[in-house]
């Protein structure tokens, strides 16, 4: 399913649509994907609706997008799904948010939506050329919202090859 959480909300990673009005200034999480020929997809973006980002939330999304393009940068066939989510999780947990990053940084993508294996702190599986897996770093305050991006990747015999070409913009 389709998750669409706004202001407050954005801190549930799986918030469920709710009948709350999205408001000016709101953090906007969205996540979906499709379905081909039985294979999964999956997308997440997160966006201001109708108003500059604050500071607050100027700040948190790009270090978000810090953590993520670190991950993307590093990882390659050979590391363990440990080793990956060690990349952003060390960005995000130094800049003070380490508790605030509850999620594993990704998973496998196939007939499933979430398939092993996981890019997340106990997964000591090697990356092999082939496998499809997601890119999703988050961060989420309770009470005041939550940022996450995410990409899908396929492992290459060399690094990845980032399958989404959506812009990265807090405000679109």
């Amino acid at each position: 399913p389709t998750i669409v959480a706004s202001g407050p909300r954005s801190a549930l990673p799986h918030g469920e649509p709710t009948d709350r009005q999205i408001e000016a200034g709101d953090l906007l999480t969205l996540d979906g994907g499709a379905i081909y020929n039985g294979y999964r997809s999956d997308f997440t973006r997160t966006v201001v609706v109708g108003a500059e980002p604050t500071a607050q939330q100027q700040a948190l999304y790009d270090l978000v997008l810090k953590a993520q393009q670190a991950a993307l940068a590093g990882m390659k066939p050979g590391m363990t799904g440990k080793e990956v989510d060690a990349l952003a999780r060390e960005i995000i947990t130094e800049a003070g948010y380490g508790d605030r990053f509850g999620h594993g940084l990704g998973h496998s993508l196939g007939l499933e939506i979430h398939e092993a294996p996981r890019l997340a702190l106990t997964d000591e599986t090697v990356l092999e050329p082939g496998v499809v897996y997601t890119v999703e770093p988050g961060v989420y305050l309770t009470g005041w919202g939550g940022i996450r991006i995410e990409d899908v990747v396929v492992v290459t015999a060399e690094g990845i090859e980032d399958l989404t070409t959506s812009p990265k913009r807090l405000n679109p």
